[in-house]
């Protein structure tokens, strides 16, 4: 096997040394800063941070404490004010250059979120093209969107998982500001801080009225959740934090959008197209299925289990996974991986431990892939990497069997009838996408009915979406608003009279009006 070097010219040292040429407000010599109160401040403890890539050392978020996240909340409360009164047109000529910045500045981008969350360089790359194509899109649709309606009485706090930083989050926070509102960050604490804080050094630079600051969750949470300048909260994350961010909320009366996980699952019932099926199931492990519509349960028919199997085992070996930046020689491009490690090394050991209390448990392995297989720098710390593997019917005390693993761990349960089909694709009480693969179209949206998931595809999988194509959740997999499309907009907005949003609220679910989405 011919032996692989790093790229040269990617290296952490060279893509650090970038972002403080492009942006040396907010980059130190040896910490990155937070943005509050109109200007970037050398404030907060910076955590200690490794890359999952390689385990080295690389920037740590600047953790602020308590008061300060609270005086940096009221700073932002003025900057809203401020922004409110800036005509929409000029808003729109804002945007549209920090967006520009972000596509000038694309492949410093991309490069930090494979050194900082082990994005491979195909998906770090998608990650910031969706986002400035996104945004695009809302600044050629956003006068219809703002039709009789106004900014919110403070700004929009964002609190969000390091997966997407760029696609989600930033994109996010320029539809926000966009709309007419203020806006906060609070910096991942796992993954992103580089990627995410170059993105708003570029905005500001454009007037944009972004505040960023890092910190733990919990200290940062009456700052930026019950803080009565906000004017709404938009989370993306996990249930635990999530419950504890609408713990936060339920005695204010205050928009919000929480995306939390759910257990998506992909049904196959009375159906025979193993080749599509196959290339299909390959896709579902880009980025180690760590992502909000990864696809990390397979519900089969017992009857079609042989064929499955056979499917399934062909699309796993040919996975291909490793370092994102290993070459065969300089002039090579990144290779191209199906996906690198995972967040870090503690989510490794995680997983890898579920995955043997689920065997000691009964969950038979299907399939084991081997860190031999991955392509690797020569004596590179591998910590923080993750093999596939399937398991056969995790036991139910097993989190891998009601809970998303967010990691190349897939579990396969068999069923023999259609209320068993439906039990099993149900698990986690609701989710954001399914899918069925069925022969027949009829059947699979009779099916499809009884999942309870937000979108539901028939023989093709669902995903966020962009542009204009909704999102949600149906269950526990969501509260608040929903969003995609014009609904972006809204939820950051105040509308006529005694609005309801579509959403899962405490006192009411409403699905968008004309909504045909949720099976395709």
């Amino acid at each position: 096997m011919t032996e692989t070097i790093l790229k040269p010219g990617t290296e952490w040292a060279a893509l650090y040394a970038r972002c403080r040429a492009a942006a040396p407000e907010a980059f130190g010599a040896d910490r990155v800063h937070n943005r509050w109160g109109g200007r970037w401040r050398a404030d907060g403890r910076p955590r200690t941070s490794h890359s999952p890539v390689d385990g080295a050392e690389i920037a740590g978020p600047p953790m602020l404490d308590a008061p300060t996240a609270a005086r940096a909340v009221a700073a932002a409360a003025i900057e809203h004010r401020a922004w409110t009164r800036v005509p929409l047109e000029e808003r729109r000529t804002r945007v549209r250059a920090a967006v520009r910045a972000w596509a000038a500045h694309r492949d410093t981008l991309a490069l930090a979120l494979v050194w900082e969350i082990g994005k491979p360089w195909r998906l770090a790359c998608q990650d910031v093209d969706r986002a400035v194509s996104g945004v695009e899109w809302y600044l050629d649709g956003i006068d219809g969107m703002l039709d009789g309606r106004r900014a919110l009485d403070g700004p929009v706090s964002n609190i969000a998982s390091w997966n997407y930083p760029m696609s989600v989050l930033a994109h996010a926070m320029c539809v926000q500001a966009l709309a007419g509102n203020g806006v906060i960050a609070k910096t991942p604490t796992d993954g992103g801080l580089v990627c995410l804080t170059l993105a708003v050094a570029l905005a500001v630079r454009e007037g944009l009225p972004f505040t960023l600051v890092g910190g733990g969750g919990r200290d940062l949470a009456p700052a930026l959740v019950r803080s009565p300048e906000i004017g709404c909260v938009s989370f993306v994350g996990g249930r635990d934090t999530g419950g504890r961010v609408a713990a936060d909320l339920a005695d204010l009366d205050r928009p919000h959008i929480l995306e939390q996980e759910g257990l998506n699952c992909w049904g196959v019932w009375e159906y025979d197209d193993w080749d599509t099926l196959s290339g299909q199931i390959r896709a579902t492990f880009d980025y180690a299925k760590q992502r909000c519509t990864a696809y990390p349960r397979f519900v089969v028919q017992r009857s079609r289990f042989a064929d499955f199997l056979q499917a399934y085992l062909a699309a796993a070996e040919q996975v291909r996974f490793g370092h994102p930046l290993a070459v065969a020689d300089p002039a090579d491009d990144p290779p191209g991986l199906d996906f690198g490690p995972l967040i870090s090394a503690a989510k490794a050991k995680e997983l890898n431990d579920r995955v043997a209390e689920a065997v000691a448990g009964g969950a038979v392995p299907l399939y084991r892939g081997s860190l031999d297989d991955a392509l690797l720098l020569p004596g590179q710390n591998t910590d923080a990497y993750v093999a596939p593997v399937a398991l056969l019917e995790p036991p139910r005390s097993s989190p891998l069997f009601h809970a998303e693993p967010f990691g190349p761990v897939d579990s396969i349960v068999p069923v023999d009838t259609e209320a068993e089909l439906m039990a099993a694709m149900n698990a986690s009480n609701g989710a954001l996408v399914a899918t069925l693969s069925c022969d027949d179209t009829d059947t699979a949206v009779r099916l499809a009915a009884g999942v309870r998931a937000f979108k539901v595809g028939v023989n093709r999988p669902r995903s966020r979406g962009d542009r204009d194509e909704l999102f949600g959740g149906r269950g526990d997999s969501w509260r608040g608003a929903f969003v995609g499309g014009a609904l972006l907009v809204h939820a950051v907005t105040r509308g006529p009279g005694h609005e309801r949003p579509p959403g899962n609220f405490p006192h009411y679910t409403l699905r968008p009006e004309g909504w045909e989405g949720a099976v395709r």
